[in-house]
């Protein structure tokens, strides 16, 4: 029997798991069979954004395990993205049911503000995430693209909504003028850049935190090591910890963030590093092994988004 992930209840209700499957960069065939294989490995959150390319296919995977008799679509969470392309509220609607129709499992249960950052709209075709293009900004409010995002809960086909890449005085902004509390603020969160403050202040306001690329980005260090933060995932420090409890140096520092707060939204297409990467809530870390894995923390990105740098909401400038 597959181990399922403990779930936590969101600010509207509504429960999602605390571990998930990320698929940035999961195309195609690829992204199939890694939402399958999640499945069958027990994962019922699954994350996927318009820019990604795979909706259809990770769609395609969820109805397939449900005609399989393995789940139910209420079992599982879905969350995509609104893109920055699309931030104009006019533009918004048309947008979410795009999603909506590339995934077609009914409705979505949580859809983000892929950032706070708005672009000029090009085309429907999602930019091309691999490109070095620096795209053309606008000065679209972030809050009236939220507001545009809070009349998709009435019409039934979204449950929750929420942010992604805010800072806290966005995040804050957002819950202080708005109707709707996001559930989420989904950022980059690992040991080298533990968020334990944006973690602190979204708890305070009932907004929890998703962690993208939870491991680093090893692939990424491994190519540009000089602009690349080194990922925790190849500490002897971590591995000993590893070693301690039988356990992978992937699975401590999913553990640790789990315990930080977070909800770590994990990217694999491998088969067994995503059984391992569900099967960590059967230990828990010591006060001085957290300890060391807050040693790890620089504040360093591996995602700073540089191209957007001098955008009127990048949201980087300050501490958190």
């Amino acid at each position: 029997m597959a181990s399922l992930a403990p779930t936590v209840t969101l600010n509207n209700g509504y429960r999602m798991p605390v571990l998930g499957l990320g698929t940035w960069l999961s195309r195609e065939g690829e992204a199939i069979d890694a939402v399958k294989a999640a499945i069958d490995a027990g994962y019922r959150h699954i994350d996927t954004a318009y820019l990604y390319r795979n909706e259809k296919e990770v769609g395609q995977a969820i109805r397939e395990k449900i005609s399989e008799g393995v789940i139910k679509r209420e079992d599982i969470f879905v969350t995509t993205k609104l893109w920055n392309g699309f931030h104009d509220p006019d533009k918004v609607e048309e947008a979410f049911n795009r999603s909506l129709a590339n995934l077609n499992i009914d409705y979505i249960d949580l859809y983000l503000m892929h950032s706070p950052m708005g672009h000029k709209f090009v085309a429907w075709e999602p930019e091309n995430p691999d490109s070095a293009a620096v795209p053309e900004f606008t000065e679209v409010d972030y809050v009236d693209t939220w507001r545009a995002m809070e009349k998709l809960l009435k019409r039934g086909k979204v449950r929750s909504i929420g942010v992604s890449n805010f800072n806290s005085q966005q995040v804050a902004r957002i819950v202080q003028e708005c109707e709707v509390k996001p559930v989420t603020n989904q950022v980059e969160c690992n040991p080298g850049l533990n968020q334990r403050k944006l973690t602190e202040f979204c708890k305070q306001l009932d907004v929890t935190l998703t962690a993208y690329s939870p491991l680093g980005r090893p692939n990424y260090y491994e190519k540009d090591p000089i602009n690349t933060p080194k990922p925790a995932l190849d500490d002897p420090r971590v591995a000993e910890i590893a070693k301690k409890y039988g356990k992978t140096p992937g699975q401590v520092i999913l553990r640790y963030l789990i315990e930080l707060g977070t909800i770590p939204v994990p990217k694999s297409a491998n088969a067994v590093r995503l059984r391992q990467n569900i099967e960590i809530f059967d230990f828990k870390l010591t006060e001085s092994e957290i300890k060391i894995m807050d040693g790890f923390n620089t504040g360093k990105r591996t995602v700073p988004f540089a191209a957007s740098a001098h955008h009127k909401y990048y949201p980087f400038n300050i501490d958190f």
